[in-house]
């Protein structure tokens, strides 16, 4: 069930606070009007017996999941609990924020991507805390190549030079979850990548994500209050979306129906690695191993396309259509999953992360996307207004003011292209380019977007900031391969494929 789904059917209880701190239901009230109020009071505690049966039942459900793994997990916990509360004693003067972030760094795996999680939301999360938690690197101390050589065996279930020539100890990426070994296979001496699961990392996700889960459930039958803020829903969905992160099968799947868009699509220009569906399992995945450069490196790209104008076209026309025509469109689009390739075609990589949007929320972004090329605030403002979930009036003329002040402002502030010069030994000089694209401005403006639409009644979904970060990530790939190209007005940039047109829809 998509993130919104599980909103709108926990917010249609529609809780509430009535005379004496008395907590009611909207829909209790209105099916039981007329009913004396004894019976009412009956109705309401016959309700509530069944949902704290109800609770009872799923908390007896992740107990049983959880099993032993759940008391030790929660030892490790308290440890680090209080090891990071010595650490804040000594230094005195530290934030909320900081401190959160520390300890999710010290928890590990599970609570750096739920720091990630919070970093890359901000239109879940306050913004101190999407800010701090940019910190939350998805780098880690490399597990030692024999441990991981274990994995491997047991995924194969045979001997290792069977399937593979050579394979490269040092990893060519670890991070929270997953350590990639450059690999060639045996007879047919391909490159591939291995990607293989650290060793109890899916035990500590489910461990900790069911606890999480849990306490949210408890927290809301205990505070009906809390419904409103739908905070177990946005938990369950976040601990399906790392589940799933972590089973190599679905990453496998992602892959291979963006292969199956791309061919239906004839788009010839980019591709996504091969998978070998018969070494892939829940905790190895093995692909196609692209060599390349990034799009954000100018001087490389020169030495592998004729036109990094056009290449940048292509990726993102491709990545547009795969929006509406794929089952899922890439969420993920930063420069390290990126390459244009020796043959000048652009590859997508790393299909871990991705995303899903209705055509509507996508017809509202377009309006969005067009109205600031053309710097037309209200336009905006009522772009903004179709997609927030919101039934209160806003005052648009404010809002386009507001708008346009905060869009100027963001103009003066951009100087991410670096140029450098480099005299070689020979005495020659090259110049290259590059791109620096910073996270923690794009998220800043994603949460100026949202601070102002909370200032004005609009509740975005948070499909909105998955897509605009992504736009944000192209707009700087523009500035540095086609300085002179207006993105939203140029003719060969298609932001909805020809087979989609009929597929949008006006809200």
């Amino acid at each position: 069930m998509r993130l919104q789904q599980i909103q709108r059917t926990c917010m249609g209880r529609n809780w509430r606070r009535t005379g004496r701190n008395k907590v009611t239901a909207a829909a209790t009230t209105t099916t039981t009007r007329g009913v004396p109020k004894g019976d009412r009071s009956t109705q309401d505690a016959a309700r509530r017996a069944e949902e704290g049966i109800q609770l009872v039942q799923e908390l007896a459900e992740i107990t049983l999941q959880t099993g032993p793994k759940g008391f030790r997990r929660t030892v490790q916990v308290a440890q680090a609990t209080l090891e990071l509360a010595s650490e804040l004693a000594a230094e005195r003067k530290f934030s909320a924020p900081e401190a959160l972030r520390r300890l999710f760094e010290k928890l590990g795996a599970t609570y750096i991507k739920l720091g990630q999680f919070i970093a890359s939301s901000p239109t879940l999360f306050p913004e101190e805390y999407v800010l701090e938690f940019q910190k939350c690197l998805d780098k880690t101390t490399p597990v030692p190549f024999p441990i991981m050589e274990k994995i491997l065996r047991q995924e194969l279930g045979k001997p290792i030079e069977e399937v593979f020539s050579s394979i490269e100890k040092q990893p060519l990426a670890s991070a929270s979850v997953a350590q990639v070994y450059g690999a060639r296979l045996k007879g047919s001496e391909k490159d591939v990548v291995i990607k293989l699961l650290k060793p109890g990392v899916e035990d500590v996700l489910s461990t900790d994500l069911n606890f999480l889960y849990g306490s949210s459930r408890v927290l809301e039958f205990l505070n009906p209050e809390l419904s409103r803020t739908s905070f177990s829903a946005i938990i369950g969905d976040i601990r399906k979306s790392m589940m799933e992160e972590v089973d190599f099968r679905m990453e496998a799947r992602n892959i291979q129906e963006f292969t199956a868009f791309l061919e239906r699509s004839e788009i010839e220009d980019a591709v996504a690695p091969f998978v070998y569906q018969a070494y892939t399992t829940k905790r190895m995945l093995v692909m196609e191993r692209f060599f390349g450069v990034p799009l954000t490196d100018l001087e490389a790209i020169k030495e592998v396309s004729p036109n990094p104008e056009a290449t940048l076209i292509t990726a993102l026309n491709t990545w547009f259509a795969s929006v509406l025509l794929s089952d899922s469109f890439h969420a993920d689009v930063h420069a390290g999953n990126l390459f244009v390739l020796r043959n000048g075609k652009v590859g997508f990589i790393d299909f871990g992360i991705v995303g899903r949007i209705s055509p509507s929320i996508w017809s509202a972004v377009q309006g969005f996307l067009q109205s600031v090329s053309t710097e037309d605030y209200r336009s905006m403002a009522q772009s903004l207004v179709q997609m927030g979930a919101t039934g209160d009036s806003v005052d648009l003329d404010a809002f386009t003011k507001d708008l346009g002040d905060l869009f100027e402002g963001l103009n003066r502030l951009d100087s991410d292209l670096v140029v450098q010069s480099r005299r070689s030994s020979s005495g020659a000089t090259t110049v290259s380019a590059g791109l620096v694209v910073d996270d923690e401005q794009v998220n800043r403006l994603v949460l100026d977007i949202v601070r102002l639409g909370d200032a004005y009644g609009l509740k975005f979904p948070r499909e909105f900031g998955v897509l605009l970060k992504q736009l944000l990530y192209f707009d700087r790939y523009v500035r540095l391969l086609a300085p002179e190209m207006e993105m939203m007005r140029d003719d060969r940039v298609r932001f909805v494929p020809s087979d989609a047109t009929s597929t949008v829809i006006d809200v």
